[in-house]
């Protein structure tokens, strides 16, 4: 059986630039003042934000940016959850920058989900304006003429003079030198919005790219590769290379030669760096990024890893009672920042309700999924983060790079499908090398299967947690009403829901 599964694994085909990877922890953290070359001004922006040291991936990034490596190759970097991917690239990418002569968007960074996006300008903003930078965001957050305000500088009109407009949007240029994106609203401003343009991209950061690459989005990264592709070195380049679009064509005019923008240099070429903590391996879906001799680098010798200082747990429940098990286990954690993963959007609202149905726990439980307004999520989110709220019912939507402070555990309520969303989910706490729990509920049929989930991961620490009689039979008669409670609730909504069907029926047929 073992040699069937070696020979499985080796029939998988790996790219020649996967195998012998850089490992980044063999790099330790290092202080701010044993780091070389970093501009005094990062040092102190850094130490301002409580950071007095880099951690291993951070430190490797570097070196292979701003030491020897200078972004000679693209990068390509498997990391676990809550390794410091973020500040990894924002560092060299912002250090580099700083020597700019005219600001141009330079840098742009594409993310899957809006709160993933303003997480890491949050990141950026510490360090960018040190340096002088300026670090927008299009997220679809704000409408699109609020982001085109603070994306595009738009020329001084002198009163009683007329202006072609042709001319005026010839000087249409940025106000920033790093844009945070997601791809759908990427794509609005590549198509619609006057003055936008890519021609002088330095750096494109693909980050959580396992998903970007797996969802197509508007065929988002086809059209930013070919508006950044030179035209290859001949004498004379072309001035238009044109992409189809929804739209029409866009024009881009990336050129070779030399570039006022940094001093002399020569036109730099795109330099990719593209991040997850379980990187995919595909060749196909790595070939669409057109990667630049890349350099692999990873943590461990094994894709799927646990954070070094996370504990796992099961707890195995009775069936039916899976509600009443999770109740005990969050009133025996006390309070602690706890985000509990379920497998849909109605399971997260149904759960959140028949909590809330327990009476009173003495704990402020909110929901998170993917389908509540961006306002809602942001509001829940800050919440949780100062300490509002105590624990967040939420879907997968918050697995992806999320980072909130002082989130002590994970509770799979419901067991993780993949290797890759349990490492995703688990990743949420464990953080910066700290301690973290995660706890998965389980029925006694399903050991069997997350047994062969966790050997994925190469993991055989998970210890059984037991949730004593003591702590279930009081709320058994609690756990009666608020079952009562909640079937009353849906059944009340879907009334509701009925009736509206019927209203708006009937309207159809008078209009």
């Amino acid at each position: 059986m073992k040699k069937e599964q070696e020979e499985n694994k080796e029939s998988v085909p790996v790219l020649p630039w996967m195998r012998s990877p850089i490992q980044v922890d063999s790099f330790s953290n290092c202080p701010l003042d044993k780091v070389p070359m970093l501009d005094s001004r990062l040092a102190v922006a850094l130490q301002s934000s409580g950071i007095g040291s880099l951690f291993a991936v951070q430190l490797a990034v570097w070196h292979e940016t701003i030491g020897p490596g200078s972004f000679e190759r693209d990068l390509c970097i498997n990391s676990p959850t809550g390794s410091g991917k973020t500040l990894a690239y924002a560092l060299p990418i912002v250090q580099m920058l700083s020597t700019r002569a005219v600001k141009y968007l330079r840098a742009l960074v594409v993310l899957p989900t809006r709160d993933l996006a303003l997480q890491v300008k949050e990141v950026f903003n510490t360090i960018a304006p040190a340096m002088g930078l300026s670090v927008g965001l299009a997220v679809g957050q704000s409408s699109i003429a609020d982001e085109i305000s603070e994306l595009i500088k738009r020329p001084k009109l002198e009163a009683g003079i007329c202006y072609d407009p042709e001319d005026l949007s010839e000087e249409l240029q940025s106000s920033v030198d790093i844009l945070v994106a997601t791809p759908g609203r990427l794509m609005d401003h590549i198509n619609n919005t006057k003055g936008f343009t890519l021609e002088h991209l330095h750096y494109l950061v693909v980050d959580e790219t396992d998903r970007l690459l797996r969802e197509a989005y508007q065929s988002w990264l086809p059209t930013v590769l070919q508006l950044t592709r030179s035209s290859g070195g001949s004498l004379f380049p072309h001035a238009e290379n044109f992409v189809p679009t929804t739209f029409g064509s866009i024009k881009t005019t990336r050129r070779m030669g030399v570039e006022r923008g940094f001093k002399g240099k020569s036109y730099p070429r795109l330099v990719k760096m593209i991040l997850s903590a379980t990187l995919t391996q595909d060749p196909s879906k790595l070939a669409q990024l057109e990667l630049h001799h890349p350099l692999f680098m990873t943590a461990g010798k094994i894709r799927y890893q646990f954070p070094e200082q996370m504990q796992l747990f099961k707890v195995i429940c009775e069936p039916n009672f899976k509600p009443l098990y999770l109740v005990a286990l969050l009133q025996s954690l006390h309070g602690e920042k706890s985000i509990v993963f379920t497998s849909s959007v109605e399971s997260t609202q149904r759960l959140c309700a028949l909590l809330k149905f327990f009476g009173d726990l003495n704990i402020k439980i909110k929901e998170y999924s993917g389908v509540q307004r961006q306002a809602l999520r942001s509001k829940t989110l800050k919440a949780f983060r100062a300490g509002e709220v105590q624990v967040v019912v939420s879907t997968d939507a918050m697995t992806r790079g999320m980072d909130v402070e002082g989130v002590r555990n994970v509770i799979n309520y419901d067991a993780p499908p993949y290797i890759k969303t349990f490492i995703h989910r688990a990743g949420r706490t464990a953080r910066a090398g700290l301690v973290g729990r995660c706890f998965t509920l389980l029925h006694k049929d399903e050991e069997r299967r997350f047994k062969k989930l966790l050997k994925k991961a190469d993991n055989n620490s998970c210890s059984g947690h037991s949730i004593t009689p003591d702590s279930l039979d009081p709320l058994r008669s609690v756990y009666a009403s608020a079952l009562a409670k909640l079937k009353e609730s849906v059944e009340s909504e879907t009334y509701k829901k009925r009736k509206a069907g019927i209203r708006l029926s009937h309207m159809g047929k008078r209009y």
